[in-house]
């Protein structure tokens, strides 16, 4: 079996593990798998060594998207805040899809991953490593000045956190729109930097005088 032929049956065989997650809500081992695929042990093994290498190729295939998306938009030629909306705004919306689809077996999901943490890890450093190219093109143009890139990078992944994080979505959906992301977006491009304008030589609290 060539190498191409042995990606496209990894991807087939972790196109239908998620399949089965869908259909008996829980995880699949490679034995499940091998019954459900008509394949040997054997040959699901010589595919997936360990159990952690089915679900890492279905954590691949979930963050597929997400990465085609944040290559794209990384190399277009679109305004740096319209850059940033549309790195955020698609990858939300997909998400924001599969939730709405069913919120039984998005929730399932978000406990798989966070059951795997390590796996799912190298995907959100790799959204990282996207966002901090958009953060230096940013910078050449003038924005978020005075910010080191981690330092502009911790700030907006806390302030767009709600956007991102599968958790997060499980518990606020319902207030979440791409109107209010684009609105984040603008303030920040508006007022990040790292200007002190007051709010941090506060302290101590003080009743205002009547």
């Amino acid at each position: 079996m060539t190498a191409d032929e042995a990606d496209g049956k990894r991807l087939e065989l972790a196109r239908l593990a998620m399949d089965l997650i869908a259909k008996r809500g829980s995880a699949v081992t490679r034995n499940e798998l091998a019954a459900e695929s008509r394949s040997s042990r054997a040959r699901i093994d010589e595919i997936f060594p360990e159990e952690s290498d089915l679900f890492a190729a279905v954590v691949e295939l979930w963050y597929s998207h997400d990465i085609e998306v944040m290559e794209r938009v990384v190399a277009s030629d679109l305004p740096i805040q319209r850059k940033f909306y549309e790195f955020y705004a698609q990858r939300y919306m997909r998400e924001r899809e599969r939730f709405e689809e069913d919120p039984a077996l998005f929730a399932l999901y978000v406990e798989l991953g966070e059951g795997h943490f390590e796996q799912v890890r190298g995907y959100i450093d790799l959204a990282d490593h996207y966002l901090t190219e958009l953060i230096a093109q940013a910078q050449v143009e003038g924005f978020f000045s005075g910010l080191d890139i981690d330092r502009a990078l911790s700030l907006i992944n806390q302030m767009l956190i709600a956007y991102t994080s599968p958790q997060v979505m499980l518990m606020i959906s319902h207030r979440l729109h791409e109107e209010k992301l684009a609105r984040i977006i603008d303030t920040i491009f508006a007022g990040l930097s790292a200007e002190d304008n007051g709010s941090s030589g506060v302290n101590t609290l003080r009743l205002a005088s009547s």
